[in-house]
């Protein structure tokens, strides 16, 4: 795999206006899009961790990893740019189409179009996952929780909180077992 690099605090803010501009709705899409493919700032692997752990902590997942990402690459003054660059653009956008929708919300073409813009929402994140499954190469224990989690969620529909405190403890301990770092098997040893 290609190195990474490291960017400058500009590199970093724009970047990060790049992707929540043109990731509004799918940020998580663009984010993975520029951040491993286009600058290479981080591996396919070392992003699904940070996005891992966004997921799990309060908040927008995108703008957490946002946060740390900012921070490894640059201290507190890289967090607060990459997550002023991600929230600036969207939140500009955001404004002018509550304005939009508070002023046409009432007219019979716009349920349709919020229908079909939701359906275009769901497809990205759901190409984004595989693509990351895909190129990650998980090992079949990781792909065994992943589906887990996945079924957990779109047919049990359970929150993910539920799923996270379920799924989290058995992760870590596969994730342990593959290591070494957990007894396997006494022979073995």
């Amino acid at each position: 795999m290609a190195d990474t690099v490291v960017p400058t605090r500009t590199e970093l803010f724009t970047g990060y206006l790049k992707i929540g501009l043109f990731g509004f709705g799918g940020v998580a899409a663009w984010a993975r899009r520029v951040i491993v493919e286009e600058r290479r700032w981080l591996t396919e692997r070392e992003y699904a961790e940070v996005l891992g752990l966004g997921q799990v902590l309060p908040g927008p997942n995108v703008g957490n990893a946002a946060v740390m990402i900012g921070r490894r690459f640059h201290g507190l003054p890289g967090a607060l740019l990459a997550t002023a660059g991600i929230y600036c653009a969207p939140l500009l956008i955001l404004i002018a189409l509550c304005l939009l929708y508070d002023r046409y919300g009432q007219l019979p073409a716009v349920a349709p179009a919020m229908a079909g813009i939701a359906a275009a929402a769901a497809g990205m994140v759901i190409g984004t996952a595989i693509k990351m499954v895909v190129k990650l190469k998980l090992a079949p224990e990781a792909v065994g929780i992943l589906s887990l989690a996945a079924f957990a969620a779109a047919w049990l529909r359970l929150p993910l909180p539920v799923i996270v405190l379920a799924l989290a403890p058995i992760s870590i301990a596969a994730s342990l077992w593959r290591a070494g770092l957990l007894l396997r098997d006494e022979a073995a040893r």
